[in-house]
């Protein structure tokens, strides 16, 4: 299987182990592409979005993997009270990645994360949802 799929299995059976402040289930998907009526439920999704390898040395690469962590929810009213734990939730999630290692990918080392915009203005006009995507960037040496 490709690196880039690899390390989103990864991310996916990271976010499904842990504890969160809203109760979720990762997937992991190419294209996180919804219909609308399916959007009441909170969603998030998994996917690999960018890979750039250079050379590490003579005999090695270092892959630069990044990974979208895309969290999704269509809202009644867009009030602080109905938004602002999902507002908590992606920084937890961004937070929980911080510096860290993938248990099922272990020679994966976090690279950075990173976060703008906070929310698709487009996705809360358009289709009165929240929509944040954070991408992590994943490092392999091979």
């Amino acid at each position: 299987m490709s690196v880039a799929v690899n390390i989103a299995d990864a991310v996916t059976e990271e976010l499904n182990a842990a504890e969160w402040s809203l109760p979720l289930t990762a997937e992991r998907l190419y294209v996180p592409s919804f219909e609308l009526p399916d959007m009441n439920t909170l969603h998030v999704s998994v996917a690999p979005r960018a890979m750039e390898v250079v050379a590490a040395d003579r005999q090695r690469n270092t892959q630069d993997v990044k990974i979208d962590v895309a969290v999704q929810k269509k809202f009644a009213t867009g009030d602080a009270a109905e938004i602002d734990p999902l507002m908590a939730l992606v920084e937890q999630i961004a937070d929980f990645f911080h510096s860290r290692r993938l248990a099922s990918y272990p020679n994966c080392c976090w690279i950075k994360t990173e976060h703008a915009p906070l929310y698709s203005q487009e996705h809360w006009d358009d289709l009165r949802q929240f929509t944040s995507v954070i991408t992590f960037t994943w490092r392999v040496v091979r």
